[in-house]
């Protein structure tokens, strides 16, 4: 059964940074694109960032542009995602999520549409205060 668990949300004053985790198993990790994606309360879930399997291309929402980073390690299985210069509008439950094995995109815009990926993390909290 594969599981992606995330780790790493708490509460953070704005201005300061937080190191989200996703540790993947059941899968062959290196081959799926993974991503992270968020949902404040009365929000759509939203896409965040993204890094591809084979190349490790990412990409990033316009909103999270030079202030995330996204990473992964395949030898742990686990991609990253480094929040810093946060904003109280990042507020959010922080979801990972993976693509399926080996999946190509034909549109990059595709990496942004929650459809894309085929599994997800039940997700961490992060609360940035004013």
């Amino acid at each position: 059964q594969v599981q992606l668990v995330e780790s790493g949300g708490g509460l953070v004053q704005a201005g300061g940074s937080l190191r989200l985790s996703c540790v993947a198993s059941a899968l062959t990790f290196s081959e799926h694109t993974m991503g992270w994606f968020r949902q404040a309360p009365a929000k759509e879930r939203e896409f965040v960032a993204t890094i591809r399997w084979r190349r490790g291309n990412s990409y990033y929402a316009d909103s999270v542009k030079g202030r995330f980073t996204i990473s992964r390690d395949n030898a742990k299985n686990t991609v990253y995602l480094q929040m810093d210069s946060l904003k109280p509008e990042d507020t959010a439950v922080y979801y990972c999520a993976a693509g399926l094995r080996r999946s190509p995109v034909t549109l990059e815009y595709e990496l942004g549409r929650p459809g894309y990926y085929a599994y997800w993390g039940r997700g961490t909290q992060v609360t940035v205060s004013s």
